[in-house]
């Protein structure tokens, strides 16, 4: 279906553009006007547009929409009737125009998960199979109130990491740009005095006037070489799938971060492929879905080999642990679930217990950082003060009035 860049206006008589999937313009009319608006112009939208500017949702839109449809269905509400009341009252325009689609494809016959495809990059493959799944027995309701608490789940981990990284980034950001100054600005000032006065300077004051003529002749580097190499990391991960497993192997060791990563990651599996064995999704195609919701080649691959021992006729607790990657922990939840017929209860207690690991482990991390940063900040302060200012002083005291 092409994708149409369009201008238009509404009922109140404002402009409006955007970009919408339609079979012609005919189609594209009709779908503008079920929401209010009158087009004006549209033309096919190329590749490259169509990529740039799809439209553009949050994962707040996603957590409303998940709510909002519990709501509505359990209260008896026609599936149409919720997707067009959605429509009309989101004051996000681009997830107004994804709920507009939905509306027409389920008008036009589709099933909603199907309608929900054609929005991929809104919509992920787990969000889509659950819906599926939803339809086909009967628990519509129950998924969008499961998929409801998982994402407000996700939307919190993702704030734990960023407050994680804000203070580090913002101390890192001061001092970047206080040794910047000071490098650039004093040093060379200091330098110059120094110089004349013809002092022997000793060899810490030498190497900051050394770097700091490189920083002051060569700063353009400092900028430009970063940005490349950040990019060729990219790319180079982005074609190599050698290159991005071992990118992802090295994130999951670090001293620090990777056992962070790790509970992480362990969580989100462990939600939501309960979400999926409580939907009656089979656990082969949970385990399948799962290794894209990781997000990590290494555990992806661990998932992909327990995937093929499952499927070849040997447990499921027993295939994880042949792995090597998955905790004790997790294994023996794995096998009480089993053993009990509760698997969706471990993973959840497995999640929960995740979850509460990582936010005490993000809470002492910040509570260290701070003074850590604080202590970096100033020791670079003072070697910076100490090798430019001693020799002044010393200077000064050799003086004779």
């Amino acid at each position: 279906m092409p994708v149409f860049i369009y201008k238009a206006v509404t009922q109140e008589g404002k402009a409006a553009q955007g970009q919408m999937d339609a079979i012609n313009e005919i189609d594209l009319e009709l779908r503008l006007k079920r929401m209010g608006v009158d087009l004006i112009t549209a033309h096919i939208a190329s590749k490259r547009q169509a990529m740039f500017g799809g439209p553009k949702t949050s994962l707040q839109d996603l957590i409303m929409f998940a709510f909002q449809m519990e709501q509505m269905t359990r209260a008896g509400v026609p599936l149409i009737e919720a997707l067009a009341e959605m429509r009309d009252s989101t004051p996000n325009p681009g997830f107004r125009e994804v709920l507009s689609g939905l509306v027409s494809g389920v008008e036009g016959g589709q099933m909603m998960s199907q309608a929900m495809k054609e929005y991929p990059k809104v919509f992920g493959n787990v969000f889509v199979s659950l819906v599926a799944a939803g339809e086909q027995t009967g628990q519509l309701t129950e998924v969008f109130d499961n998929l409801s608490n998982t994402l407000k789940w996700q939307h919190e981990l993702l704030s734990q990491t960023k407050k994680l990284l804000a203070y580090p980034m913002f101390v890192m950001v001061v001092v970047l740009g206080a040794t910047a100054f000071l490098m650039s600005y004093l040093v060379p000032q200091m330098a110059t005095f120094l110089q004349n006065m013809g002092q022997t300077l000793p060899i810490q004051t030498r190497f900051m006037i050394a770097a700091s003529h490189i920083l002051v002749t060569y700063w353009w580097a400092f900028i430009v070489v970063p940005i490349v190499v950040v990019v060729a990391i990219m790319i180079t991960l982005k074609r190599s799938e050698r290159a991005r497993y071992n990118f992802d192997y090295v994130k999951l060791n670090l001293p620090i971060t990777g056992p962070i990563l790790r509970k992480i990651i362990m969580a989100r599996f462990a939600r939501y492929f309960a979400l999926m064995y409580q939907t009656g999704i089979p656990i082969l195609d949970g385990i399948k879905t799962c290794e894209a919701i990781v997000d990590n080649q290494v555990v992806a691959d661990s998932l992909a080999r327990a995937h093929q021992q499952i499927n070849s006729g040997e447990q499921m607790s027993e295939s994880f642990h042949s792995t090597g990657f998955f905790p004790p922990m997790v294994i023996r939840m794995i096998r009480m679930g089993e053993s009990t017929g509760a698997l969706d209860k471990a993973l959840l207690n497995i999640s929960y217990f995740y979850d509460r690991d990582v936010k005490d482990s993000i809470d002492k991390m910040l509570a260290l950082i701070e003074p850590a940063l604080t202590v970096v900040l100033g020791a670079l302060l003072a070697l910076i003060m100490f090798s430019v200012m001693g020799p002044v002083y010393d200077s000064m005291g050799h003086m004779k009035f």
